[in-house]
């Protein structure tokens, strides 16, 4: 299928600006055919009121309808074949297994949110039966659910051009809930969310989905997708990138005459702590797994390791040796784009010019246009308290180990860090036993904790929880994998003394959808 590099307005296409750009090769700095048309602010206009439009009638399509809306999608995309992940790899510089997989991933993230919408449980159906004689007063029939916000504004990620972009987790779980969305397309890989979006496009088509449940815009410039934010019609965004990109999101979401949430993922550095005896026991393993962790995806990942705390010792000496061996031995890899690169090279630059900061190790370095270089650093943890910059994410193959002086040190360590996506704790249970208050200090900080394993891979689950504190995320409640995702784009509604008749059917007497429900307190079918 040939590229238009026009805009999805609906089940139109549009090309109405003067302002165009090209996708461009990162792994040789050559630009790639077609020109994209970057989206007028009139055009995003009409996209946002296709979508309120279509949301009238989509918010209505039953869970099943909405299902097979979503497993269509799969299989459009599946139905793309290699000339996606060709045009992937040409975009991103991502190695083609790398992409299969996560075409795989984002196809059963699909089906994993029509499987919920099958079951039906996800819209927390709860029911208080009126108590007329209930003394002092009469209880009143009360029932709830969950309803769709409205349209939603998406931003596709730099990272991730499949799973969490055009039909990733974030159109899943809106789509899901009943949502219409519009999507800001990531311009680093335009060709590949034209793809994706021809997919959508098909299978509304195909399952009958109103006009303007998905559009798609395109843009280098800030305007467009602060536009999306601003429209009185969006009444939700789903955002995965840099802090600074999220951050600008949400302050203009909340300053809107009438605020809507945000659930920006925004980077974190994920801290490993490796305890006494895990270190003395597996200490070689670790630093093997460390090193493998932190340079996947050329270090590229939301949950790459940028943190390793522990005790000083002779131990502790043998581990970063051993990892150090191991960084060295890391071929240079190529970065998704020349901005990420450059973002790289001057992070690497500002934390080695920090004070105590050391470099234990670079890997094998190779001139190329996007070259990002494997780095094993240290500080103690003195001058790493004393210095916030350190906990800073550097997206890319790098890593910190922090050495604390004794137990007290490294639970100050902990203490002292800002909001993170994941934590690590590599412990025996002797471990385990002897630092409780770890856990504890974590958890309230952390969205996923892990015991003897490295963050790098997100099961894409019921239970994940893929957020965070800020400033991993602007909202902790919530989650932007797994099913429990859905609730960032519903809200609960009371219906008080309904005839039967006017309830939805989720909250009907004779429960015609046969979805569990808290029925007087019990969960009934």
């Amino acid at each position: 299928m040939e590229l238009t590099g026009k805009n999805f307005i609906g089940s139109d296409r549009s090309g109405l600006g003067d302002l165009t750009f090209q996708a461009v090769d990162p792994s040789n700095g050559e630009k790639i055919l077609p020109m994209f048309f970057e989206a007028t602010l009139s055009e995003v206009d009409t996209a946002i009121q296709k979508a309120e439009k279509a949301f009238q009638e989509y918010r209505v399509k039953s869970g099943r309808d909405r299902a097979r809306f979503l497993k269509q999608i799969g299989i459009e995309i599946m139905e793309l074949g290699d000339p996606l992940i060709r045009r992937c790899c040409q975009e991103t510089g991502l190695p083609e297994a790398r992409i299969a997989g996560e075409r795989g991933r984002t196809v059963n993230q699909l089906n994993m949110f029509a499987d919920l919408l099958l079951d039906g449980w996800w819209v927390n159906a709860r029911i208080d039966t009126a108590d007329p004689e209930r003394q002092p007063v009469p209880r009143p029939d009360v029932r709830s659910r969950h309803i769709p916000l409205g349209p939603v504004g998406i931003f596709g990620a730099s990272n991730f051009p499949l799973a969490f972009s055009v039909a990733g987790g974030d159109t899943a779980s809106a789509l899901a809930a009943g949502c219409t969305i519009v999507v800001k397309a990531h311009p680093a890989h335009p060709g590949t969310c034209e793809m994706i979006g021809n997919a959508i496009e098909r299978a509304i088509h195909k399952t009958d989905m109103p006009v303007g449940t998905f559009s798609m815009v395109h843009g280098h410039s800030v305007e467009v997708g602060m536009h999306i934010v601003k429209h009185p019609f969006i009444k939700a965004v789903g955002f995965t990138g840099s802090f600074k990109g999220g951050k600008a999101i949400y302050d203009a979401a909340v300053r809107r005459p009438i605020p809507i949430p945000v659930f920006a993922e925004m980077g974190s550095v994920n801290p490993v702590f490796i305890l006494p005896g895990a270190m003395a026991e597996y200490k070689e393993s670790i630093a093997e797994g460390l090193a493998a962790s932190v340079t996947l995806g050329v270090g590229q990942f939301c949950t790459n390791p940028g943190l390793v705390a522990f005790e000083g010792s002779s131990d502790a000496v043998i581990f970063q040796e051993a990892a150090a061996s191991r960084f060295k031995k890391i071929d240079t890899g190529t970065m998704l784009t020349s901005g990420i690169h450059q973002a790289y090279r001057k992070g690497i630059e500002n934390i080695t010019g920090q004070q105590g900061v050391k470099v234990l190790a670079e890997g094998i370095k190779k001139e190329t246009v996007t070259g990002g270089t494997a780095t094993f650093l240290q500080v103690d943890s003195k001058n790493f308290l004393s210095n916030r910059q350190l906990e800073e994410e550097i997206f890319g193959p790098s890593t910190l180990a922090i050495n604390a002086s004794d137990k007290s040190d490294l639970l100050e360590v902990a203490h002292k860090l800002k909001g993170h996506l994941t934590a690590t704790l590599y412990a025996t249970e002797e471990d385990l036993k002897n630092y409780p208050e770890l856990v504890s200090i974590l958890e309230r900080k952390i969205g996923r904790l892990i015991i003897n394993g490295f963050p790098t891979g997100v099961e894409v689950c019921h239970a994940m929880i893929h957020g965070g504190a800020f400033p991993a995320t602007t909202d902790s409640r919530s989650t932007s994998v797994g099913t429990y995702a859905i609730y960032r784009f519903s809200r609960p509604v009371s219906y008080q003394n309904f005839p039967d008749h006017l309830l939805p059917d989720e909250l009907k007497n004779d429960n015609p959808l046969k979805i569990w429900r808290l029925y007087n307190g019990e969960w009934k079918k």
